[in-house]
């Protein structure tokens, strides 16, 4: 556990940049620090390898002062991951990746081999492996500088806002990567972002930083999109906080209905007995084809290249209920197409439906906040 106790920077022009800062990052986890420019989140980041050493107060690392450390032994014990992936533009990208085993005196195979498999591990083709930055794309970089930070196996990982100079797809992509590879590896990570929507996709807790390096709130994402502890924390979740809220709550209760879901050979008399406005085609395999007026069916004067989309679907039980309402948003007919993995059609479900799961799960939370059995 990394634990830092009333922490502050103050530098010679008396500017402060963090102040009293207190808080326990757990191990294994993404702990997120995002706020507004100025707040102190990189400041604290760099405290924690000490790039930057501490005015006041102290910074434990396993219940140690990290003080107590040579400084060179500390940053070693800890990857760092910057904007713009910060490689070394004249070595290649394998001997990038095996620059901090090659400083802990292993040998150039052993390096090597342990960076191929990194980029393996990090979704890098090890094609690229003798290739310079310069010929990889941002979001390549980006996945490289990852891969640096983990050569060594250090159980700390430093993140001062690694995605925010490449594009949304690209920056989603390499979220989600982050996320499979904690769940594979475990790591403690502190994670630096202005960005609040990854803050709360990313963060197992999440520190809102106010102007001044102070805190304002230390919270899990759920309990800080339901509960902000003040104005400012609310402003700066924004005026869709609610909607973000959804991706906590479960899909799984929802109510599916298959009573307008029909087989693209289905009989006029089924179609006709559905009472549906529209109704999901799916193919011989039960995946969605599109949707379609009952009376267009049974005159078969409509072809599966003239149906309305599908629209995007979801898998209850693993998407949440944002996922599934945004699909039922999206979708031509306002209903919501629920697959399994496979993507064979279980189901739809109406955006009225979607809505009462909503009310109702927000009743279940306020009865558990009073300490009611549901």
């Amino acid at each position: 556990m990394i634990r830092i106790e009333s922490v502050t920077k103050r530098y010679p022009d008396g500017t402060v940049a963090v102040d009293r800062l207190s808080l326990d990052v757990p191990d294994r986890s993404i702990t997120v620090l995002v706020g507004p420019s100025g707040c102190g989140k990189t400041t604290t980041l760099r405290m924690i390898n000490r790039m930057v050493e501490p005015t006041e107060g102290t910074i434990l690392l396993d219940g140690e002062d990290i003080r107590r450390r040579p400084v060179t032994d500390l940053r070693r014990s800890m990857g760092y991951v910057i904007q713009n992936a910060g490689l070394f533009p004249h070595r290649t990208i394998v001997d990038n990746i095996a620059t901090v085993p090659r400083m802990l005196g292993w040998g150039r195979r052993r390096a090597r081999e342990r960076a191929a498999e990194l980029m393996e591990r990090v979704g890098l083709d090890t094609s690229l492996a003798e290739r310079y930055p310069y010929q990889l794309s941002g979001g390549q970089q980006q996945r490289v500088g990852v891969a640096r930070a983990l050569a060594a196996d250090p159980p700390v990982l430093l993140m001062d806002e690694p995605f925010s100079a490449v594009d949304p797809v690209v920056r989603k992509g390499l979220q989600d990567e982050l996320l499979r590879i904690q769940g594979e590896l475990g790591k403690t990570i502190v994670f630096v972002t202005h960005d609040i929507d990854e803050a709360v996709k990313l963060g197992t807790m999440v520190a809102v930083l106010r102007e001044g390096g102070r805190l304002a709130q230390y919270a899990s994402p759920a309990e800080l999109l339901s509960a902000p502890a003040d104005g400012f924390v609310e402003d700066f979740l924004g005026a869709d906080r609610g909607i973000r809220r959804l991706s906590f709550l479960p899909s799984a209760a929802l109510e599916l209905t298959t009573d307008a879901v029909v087989p693209a050979d289905a009989s006029a008399e089924r179609i006709a007995a559905s009472g549906a406005r529209y109704l999901l085609v799916t193919d011989p395999d039960g995946r969605p084809l599109g949707w379609a007026e009952p009376g267009e069916l049974i005159a078969g004067d409509i072809s599966t290249d003239r149906l309305l989309p599908p629209g995007r679907p979801f898998v209850p039980g693993t998407d949440s209920l944002r996922v599934a309402l945004d699909c039922a948003v999206l979708s031509p007919t306002g209903w919501a197409v629920a697959v399994d993995a496979g993507g064979r059609v279980t189901g739809i479900v109406s955006q009225q439906a979607i809505g009462e799961a909503i009310r109702a799960a927000h009743a279940r939370g306020r009865t558990d906040q009073a300490g009611v059995a549901p």
